[in-house]
């Protein structure tokens, strides 16, 4: 069960993408924490999960994404967003590439307009949502987005998923841009990614033949440590790409 002690207490959440394997479990997890005071399930299908308030918002709408974080913070200010969607295979059934030569380019807009613009929109309208708290007393704030290992340029030494690495790498630029941009506005407020592992989704089943026993994750246990990982993050770590286990992903 969730316990993130250290948000205030009656903190407010939000996670967009909550109808998929790692959202719905991210927010059923937060749904139980006794330290919440209200989260807001956010996606395409205005999926109901119980004990959140479901929102409807379509990345190829950014009009739904303003409305959906306006009514999310009508009654007040935001502690945590995760952006918790994703997408490796298109909805025209085109997956990662194996070489240069399957670069497609509505394939990767697709991938990029759910893996780094979407994100970035949510940023838009959310970051200026965070909670300040008292000069005091400021209360903890963090913006997080789900990333991938793939996404480090530095730790590329396969190649091939072209667009799926460029749209995470691209993410995590967007993330470092707006955690420096965050820092001035609300230093107590921290922006981060996050790795969630190999997860037992539709978004990785056609791809885990090759992992390592022990390392498929459902999707209870991923949440229940991405939620361990942003529970400890500081203003000092804001900016960086964290794996579900804590470590920092080189760029």
């Amino acid at each position: 069960m969730a316990n993130l002690s250290t948000f205030p207490s009656g903190y407010r959440a939000l996670i967009v993408g909550a109808s998929g394997g790692v959202g719905r479990a991210l927010t059923q997890a937060l749904c139980v924490d006794p330290q919440a005071g209200a989260v807001f399930a956010a996606s395409r299908s205005g999926a109901r999960i119980a004990g959140s308030h479901p929102l409807t918002l379509d990345f190829n709408d950014p009009q739904s994404v303003e409305t959906a974080l306006a009514d999310a913070t009508r009654q007040g200010p935001l502690h945590l967003v995760i952006v918790a969607s994703g997408m490796l295979v298109d909805e025209a059934g085109r997956g990662p590439e194996k070489s240069w030569r399957q670069i497609d380019p509505d394939h990767m807009m697709e991938v990029f307009r759910t893996n780094t613009i979407g994100p970035a929109l949510i940023a838009r309208h959310a970051l200026d949502r965070l909670a300040r708290g008292e000069p005091d007393t400021p209360e903890k704030a963090v913006f997080a987005a789900l990333s991938a290992r793939v996404g480090s340029i530095s730790d590329n030494r396969l190649g091939g998923w072209h667009s799926y690495r460029a749209s995470k790498a691209a993410l995590n630029q967007v993330l470092k841009t707006c955690a420096i941009e965050l820092a001035r506005k609300r230093p107590h407020a921290a922006c981060i990614g996050l790795h969630p592992g190999t997860v037992d989704t539709a978004l990785s089943e056609p791809f885990q033949a090759n992992v390592p026993d022990g390392k498929l994750f459902t999707p209870a246990y991923s949440a229940e440590r991405l939620l361990e990982v942003i529970d400890r993050v500081s203003p000092d770590h804001s900016g960086c790409v964290f794996d579900w286990a804590g470590e920092i992903i080189d760029p």
